[in-house]
């Protein structure tokens, strides 16, 4: 990706480009262009799409919590299944329940556009939730679901094998990492999941809302390349 193009998609953030040095080390726009070449897929994982696809099958037909009575569909989750990069949000929402299709509508958009300030597009991430059905008018998970959903994140992480995984909002982040402290303290780290970095990021809801947490977010987003290139 060009210069050119790397700064619209900033400006689409509302991110300014042009400032110091940051605390990570890591310089606006000083993105390099390695961090999410696809990955050579060889053909024993090619088998194991089969496996994949009985997977979100089970997903789809889970009745393991009272969710099942209020959703459409599922929410299995989208993109690479073999992705270096694995961001996990809280649970579906409106939209998602719809489409089953996590992270659509204007908070989607945004998660696009960040993911392509980083030099990413959807196909070369992979994006799920905590819960696999949305809660009723959106609320917070309750335990019951976490715990019945566990499972299934697990096995999708094990398959995925991601090289470092995005917890993207508060409640995603102090789920998966057992902790109920605020998200303000959870970012700026390199947390690890099973021995594999997790970095905490605001999620595009909360971002659209508060637009002056943008910076603080493209500052998120840095550390995660800088962790990424470390691998």
């Amino acid at each position: 990706m060009d210069n050119t193009r790397r700064l619209l998609y900033l400006d689409a953030m509302g991110i300014d480009v042009w400032v110091s040095r940051t605390d990570h080390g890591v310089e606006k726009g000083d993105v390099s262009t390695d961090i999410g070449q696809p990955e050579t897929v060889a053909s024993t994982i090619d088998n194991n799409l089969d496996e994949w696809q009985i997977f979100q099958e089970q997903v789809a037909a889970c009745q393991a919590c009272s969710l099942h009575e209020t959703r459409t569909q599922t929410v299995f989750g989208t993109g690479n299944p073999k992705a270096g990069w694995l961001l996990i949000g809280e649970a579906p929402g409106h939209n998602e329940d719809i489409q089953g299709e996590p992270f659509v509508g204007k908070a989607g958009q945004l998660l696009t556009e960040m993911l392509r300030a980083m030099e990413l597009n959807r196909d070369q991430v992979f994006i799920a939730n905590i819960l696999k059905c949305r809660p009723p008018n959106n609320r917070d998970p309750k335990p019951e679901e976490v715990s019945a959903c566990h499972g299934f994140l697990q096995r999708q992480i094990q398959f995925i094998q991601p090289k470092i995984i995005l917890a993207v909002g508060r409640i995603a982040a102090q789920q998966l990492l057992k902790t109920d402290v605020p998200i303000g303290k959870l970012r700026e780290k390199v947390h690890y999941l099973d021995k594999i970095p997790v970095i905490v990021i605001y999620h595009p809801a909360y971002l659209l809302r508060s637009l002056l947490e943008k910076r603080k977010a493209w500052q998120d987003l840095q550390l995660a390349i800088k962790t990424f290139r470390t691998l």
